[in-house]
This record gives structure tokens, C-alpha cells and sequence, in this order.
């Protein structure tokens, strides 16, 4: 009985950050077009995401690369 509530608590967990991590995401999409801080709320969002999925984090290390070269100027 523990092992199965510790299975749904971990589902639940994951559940949870991919619906908020998502929710802030899609948010920081829209605030391309929208007025907003999308720069900011996307790798927010990202982060989220890349606590439970590998291709979020492989995309958040993208994002931080590019940030990188904006900031430095190349």
C-alpha cells in the first residue's frame, strides 16, 4: 500500500508541474504578441518543464546560450 501511494503522490507531483509549467509557458508565448515580459516568463516556464522533461531542458540550454550571445553582443 505505501509503494502505491508514493507512486500516485509522484504522478500527482508530475501532473502538477507540467500543468503550471505549461500554464506559464503558453503564457510567455502569447506575451510575444501581447504586452508582457515573454523574455522572462518563457525560460520560467522552461525551467518548470525542465524538471520533469529532457527535451525542456535541452530547449532551456538553447535558450540560455542564446540569451548568452544576445547579452555579449555576437
Amino acid at each position: 500500500m505505501k509503494h502505491f501511494v508514493v507512486k500516485t503522490l509522484g504522478q500527482a507531483k508530475r501532473l502538477i508541474v507540467t500543468v503550471i509549467g505549461f500554464t506559464i509557458l503558453a503564457a510567455g508565448l502569447a506575451m510575444i504578441v501581447l504586452p508582457g515580459p515573454a523574455i522572462v516568463v518563457i525560460p520560467i516556464g522552461l525551467a518548470l518543464l525542465a524538471t520533469e522533461f529532457l527535451w525542456a531542458r535541452k530547449l532551456l540550454v538553447t535558450v540560455k546560450e542564446r540569451f548568452e550571445r544576445m547579452r555579449k553582443g555576437n
